[in-house]
């Protein structure tokens, strides 16, 4: 995601978008395009790839999704419950998500930029680790 925002992109309700909707408001986790496209396929629908890159790129530039790029550096998407700035901790095994709070963090952002003059800065974070459930079974 870029550092500044961009302006909204409007997207047509296609019936492509509402497949992509779908599946995003019954996903938890973050969730690959090629993942998302694999569940579209699953469910007989018949959505281009490259459809599915489009419409989560627009719908991360109009806020409406967040993106983390995993440990292999593939984009992974998510319509988050927070509307607020946060944070992810993510399993590295099950890729179960929880969004948090990060006080101390953006006063530390906060602090650093303001050392080194920066104005207008913008973050992110993602905490990755196993889940309980997934250390449990290590």
């Amino acid at each position: 995601m870029s550092l500044q925002q961009q302006p909204a992109k409007e997207q047509r309700r296609t019936r492509q978008r509402a497949a992509v909707d779908e599946v995003l408001e019954e996903t938890e986790d973050f969730i690959s395009a090629q993942d998302l496209h694999a569940a579209l396929r699953s469910r007989g629908m018949s959505v281009g790839l490259a459809t599915v890159y489009r419409t989560l790129q627009t719908l991360a530039d109009n806020g409406q999704v967040d993106v983390l790029h995993t440990s292999s550096g593939e984009a992974a998407y998510r319509r988050c419950a927070r509307d607020e700035h946060h944070h992810h901790l993510v399993c590295r095994s099950c890729k179960a998500t929880v969004e948090v709070a990060g006080p101390a963090v953006e006063r530390w952002t906060r602090s650093v930029a303001k050392e080194h003059g920066y104005v207008d800065v913008a973050h992110t974070l993602e905490i990755f680790g196993l889940c309980p459930r997934c250390a449990a079974q290590a």
